[in-house]
């Protein structure tokens, strides 16, 4: 697998260094947050094209499916 070399300020690697998991390279690093990234787009892109109905009800009947799980 190629690999690239980038520069990056120090305050940016260290926040970068914060934010990564103990096993997780700075690649696999950066993977996780573009992929977090797109699926927040996607999300944004579909946000108010479905018709939920009533969402009260919805709410409600989400609750009662969880409590109904839960026992």
């Amino acid at each position: 697998m190629t690999t690239k070399t980038i520069s990056i300020k120090e305050d940016v690697y260290d926040l970068l260094k914060s934010i990564k998991r103990k096993n997780e390279s700075f690649s696999d690093l950066l993977k996780r947050l573009t992929i977090k990234q797109n699926s927040f787009k996607i999300l944004e892109k579909i946000a108010g094209t479905m018709d939920l109905g009533n969402t009260n009800e919805l709410i409600d009947d989400i609750r009662k499916k969880r409590e109904n799980w839960r026992v």
